[in-house]
């Protein structure tokens, strides 16, 4: 078994996370799970050095986070400040949304990003791209995220592929965990189920339809370091049960 390589992605629950007393009660829940690592992301009005504390207290290591664009762009050594207090390497994006456009978006991506990649670098850190649905929409035959792989450099981008998003961009996720080996030290475990009325819906890991054993030989193969668990969306159910349902079936499939 591949031990302390689960994260919980704290966006599940960043409803409770919102303040102080919300994100030591939280964190003190997923360590009581039994993950050993976080992903910080959907925080409310929390310092860094409060979470910094928290996460030691409770015995969880920082393994990411999730920033937006736009603050890399305007405020990286606020970043890298946070980072290297949460001894932390792997910052990230949740995605970009508008304004980076087919081919020509990808270019002006690319273009912001080296001077903060290069910058992430000088500190020990690199710089991942956590994708949704929206990426794998065809541009002159093409996909904006195939662009984005075949273009950028390895030592300036590396994939966060989302299993879910990536299977509702009607691509597949294990064939991307494999093209992006190398290159991707954080993966977003997510699984997928369709209701008897056509809802497709967020489920927890190995409830839902995806390919479980593929996706994970594939991220064996392609040197996956953390296993992120998110779920956007809990629905009836608690989100910390469903963090407990996810991390439960993970152990049976190997990983803790």
């Amino acid at each position: 078994m591949k031990e302390n390589v689960v994260v919980a992605q704290l966006y599940t629950v960043r409803q409770f996370c919102q303040d102080l007393e919300g994100v030591k009660k939280s964190l003190a829940k997923v360590a009581e799970i039994g993950y050993t690592a976080v992903q910080v992301s959907g925080f409310g009005d929390v310092s860094p050095q409060d979470v910094a504390d928290i996460c030691k207290a409770n015995g969880l290591t920082i393994a990411s986070s999730h920033m937006s664009w736009e603050r890399f762009l305007t405020d990286l050594d606020g970043i890298i400040e946070e980072h290297q207090l949460w001894d932390c390497k792997h910052p990230a994006i949740g995605g970009i949304f508008r304004g980076y456009e087919g081919a020509d978006g990808v270019h002006k991506f690319l273009s912001e990003l080296a001077p903060v990649a290069e910058r992430l670098a000088e500190v020990g850190m690199d710089f991942s791209y956590h994708n949704h649905n929206h990426e794998f929409a065809k541009w002159d035959g093409k996909t904006w995220f195939e662009m984005l792989v075949e273009q950028s450099d390895p030592a300036h981008l590396k994939l966060e592929i989302d299993t879910y998003w990536v299977q509702a961009g009607g691509a597949d996720p294990a064939y991307w965990v494999r093209r992006c080996a190398g290159r991707q030290p954080l993966l977003h475990l997510k699984d997928m189920i369709v209701t008897p009325q056509r809802e497709q819906r967020f489920a927890e890991i190995g409830e839902g339809n995806l390919n479980w054993p593929a996706i994970l030989e594939a991220a064996e193969e392609a040197g996956v370091e953390w296993y992120c668990v998110e779920q956007d969306q809990s629905y009836e159910r608690d989100p910390f049960e469903s963090l407990a349902i996810s991390y439960r079936n993970l152990n049976e499939m190997g990983l803790s």
